[in-house]
């Protein structure tokens, strides 16, 4: 029998916590889903800190290596999965879109956030050691907060989130770098979300640049300055992605998956997959964190 790829919300995993939210310590929470340490996603947001530990933690079908103060953020949606070497703990936060869209004037503040952008190479973070004592101070607060009754509680986790995404963000290798131009930085979020809604069905940069009402040359100029590669690349990756996150599902045989991707048949779709991958989506199968 085939077994369906597990999709996992918070209801399913937070017990007595809030349905939009669970905060923990990692070892104890790793303890009680052993099952997470097989391909899964969520539906929700994924914050995870390590304090300890080694191994390997896929996002996407790319792979890291886990190492002390390192954090991971990922968005609802994604694929990863756990292969950890030995003892390992630090601390998690589940939390759904909703928990802060009911509380910042900004709905779509969390997406302004560079590791919330569902690139797995800007997800994934090592803290420099000036930032450890005051990042686990943040957790242990959070902890501490999500057990506590009182009905401001929420409202105290929601800053002391921000403050730790704040934090993070100016950690990141995006904070050294040269700021780009906000409309630059708008317009290509703008892209990227069209695309993440769009990708089965537009194929073409042209129907982007006609979305965001701009030329096709100005999509590429734009994608070329700010990620290294064209409009067309971006999207044909998009899809390649969601082909890889379908392809571990074995309730979808190759056809479907063919078919959910808007390709004419499963011959062009096999083709396709295999010249930017270099793999047949059997293989992929057989090995799919390759």
């Amino acid at each position: 029998m085939k077994k369906a790829f597990p999709v996992y919300d918070i209801c399913s995993l937070a017990g007595h916590q809030h349905d939009d939210l669970l905060i923990s310590r990692f070892a104890p929470y790793l303890q009680k889903h052993q099952n997470l340490s097989l391909p899964h996603k969520h539906t929700f947001y994924h914050v995870v800190l390590f304090t300890q530990g080694a191994g390997k933690h896929a996002i996407d079908f790319k792979s890291f290596a886990v190492k002390p103060y390192q954090i991971y953020f990922m968005i609802p949606g994604q694929v990863h999965r756990w292969e950890f070497e030995g003892p390992v703990d630090g601390y998690i936060i589940n939390f759904s879109a909703e928990l802060f869209q009911s509380f910042l004037l900004r709905p779509d503040y969390l997406e302004s956030l560079p590791f919330f952008s569902g690139n797995a190479d800007d997800e994934v973070i090592n803290l420099p050691a000036v930032a450890h004592g005051q990042i686990t101070q943040l957790f242990e607060q959070l902890l501490t907060e999500s057990l506590l009754p009182g009905r401001m509680g929420i409202d105290m986790i929601r800053t002391l989130m921000l403050q730790l995404f704040i934090l993070v963000a100016r950690q990141g290798k995006q904070a050294n770098q040269t700021v780009a131009p906000a409309y630059n930085y708008t317009l290509l979020q703008s892209f990227r979300k069209l695309t993440d809604k769009n990708f089965a069905t537009l194929k073409l940069p042209k129907d982007y640049a006609a979305l965001l009402y701009i030329t096709p040359n100005h999509l590429n100029a734009l994608c070329n300055d700010m990620l290294g590669i064209p409009a067309g690349e971006v999207i044909r990756n998009r899809v390649i992605l969601e082909a890889k996150r379908l392809l571990i599902n074995l309730d979808m045989n190759i056809s479907e998956i063919a078919g959910k991707l808007n390709f004419a048949d499963n011959s062009y779709f096999t083709k396709f997959f295999k010249k930017y991958t270099g793999l047949t989506p059997e293989d992929f199968r057989k090995n799919p964190v390759a």
